[in-house]
């Protein structure tokens, strides 16, 4: 039996075949990974990092928009959203969970989740924090880089016993609520301390609202430094430490560049560009098939300086050459 078919009916195939060749192109082609971004502070604290991270990311081949889209999650300081935040990515079955802002956001990723692949980068030690088995052998699904924050806190009081060294009575502000950095620190800098003559008065802050008090105790203690243990808290509020350090005349140290930027005398600490540079390589390592137990914790080696010189002059310092000659960066 022959079946004519018309030349209506013949052109109104053809059209929709070539109308489905797309869709079926479409269907062909591999799904765009999902990276996840778990951030303890605010978009605007994480640009410089996350500048880093998408420069690590192109390394492996990977460009946001175009062949990966990142999700971004913001706890703006609020620890306690992140396990919430943390689920919501496993919900969503992200392909990597990148951590940008230290060892809580990774202990709630952790928690979360023992299938989705888990890149950090931590001041704490990632092995008694629980987060990796060893550097070398990491274990699971989680991997990352460990910043040299916590090994350079006793140089942070040597940098301010070097730049006053008449003064004999320094304060340590930590985070009782994060012992797991808190205890280390404070350990390391008594025995700095110590070493150098100096009395060190360790003061607290659990929020932001505890500052004022902070600051209260420090001119009962009488105190002619301050310097500032690592912390998601004290980072997402630095600018708000700098400028009441400038307020109260208080020579004070931290560890991140904006510190320093926005009226606090130094900081020093890891170099966070570099940090998320190797961050991103990771995600990137991931996204190709790479497995988190078979990726070494890295730990980071560059250390960086920043002087706020016009501080330094207000407060009537005088800043020795050895000093302002390693800076990084100088405000003036």
């Amino acid at each position: 039996m022959t079946v004519t078919i018309g030349r209506r009916e013949l052109v109104a195939a053809l059209g929709g075949a070539a109308a489905a060749w797309p869709l079926a192109a479409r269907a062909q082609q591999p799904a765009v990974p999902v990276v996840g971004i778990l951030a303890v502070a605010s978009p605007e604290a994480n640009a410089i990092r996350l500048r880093a991270f998408r420069e690590g990311l192109s390394t492996a081949g990977y460009v946001e928009g175009q062949t990966v889209n990142i999700e971004y999650r913001w706890a703006e300081a609020h620890t306690g959203r992140l396990p919430e935040l943390a689920a919501r990515f496993v919900e969503e079955q992200v392909a990597v969970l990148v951590i940008a802002g230290g060892t809580p956001a990774a202990l709630a990723a952790k928690a979360a989740t023992a299938s989705i692949p888990i890149v950090f980068s931590t001041g704490a030690d990632p092995v008694q924090a629980g987060l990796v088995a060893s550097l070398n052998r990491p274990g699971g699904n989680v991997t990352g880089v460990t910043s040299l924050n916590q090994e350079v806190a006793p140089k942070r009081l040597e940098l301010m016993h070097e730049l006053l060294p008449s003064v004999t009575s320094m304060a340590l502000l930590v985070n009782p609520a994060v012992p797991a950095i808190a205890e280390p620190v404070s350990r390391s800098s008594q025995a700095a301390a110590q070493a150098l003559g100096l009395k060190l008065h360790i003061v607290h802050a659990s929020n932001d609202h505890d500052f004022d008090a902070v600051f209260e105790r420090l001119i009962q203690l009488r105190v002619g430094a301050l310097v500032i243990c690592p912390d998601t808290l004290f980072t997402f509020h630095s600018e708000q430490l700098a400028k009441l350090t400038v307020r109260h005349e208080m020579p004070a140290i931290y560890e991140f560049r904006e510190f320093a930027a926005a009226g606090g005398l130094m900081s020093y600490g890891s170099s966070e560009p570099e940090n998320y540079r190797v961050v991103g390589a990771y995600a990137g390592r991931v996204l190709k098939g790479d497995k988190p137990a078979d990726l070494p914790v890295q730990q980071s080696t560059k250390v960086e300086l920043f002087l706020n010189l016009k501080t330094a002059k207000a407060l009537g310092i005088t800043v020795p050459l050895p000093v302002s000659g390693r800076a990084d960066e100088v405000f003036e």
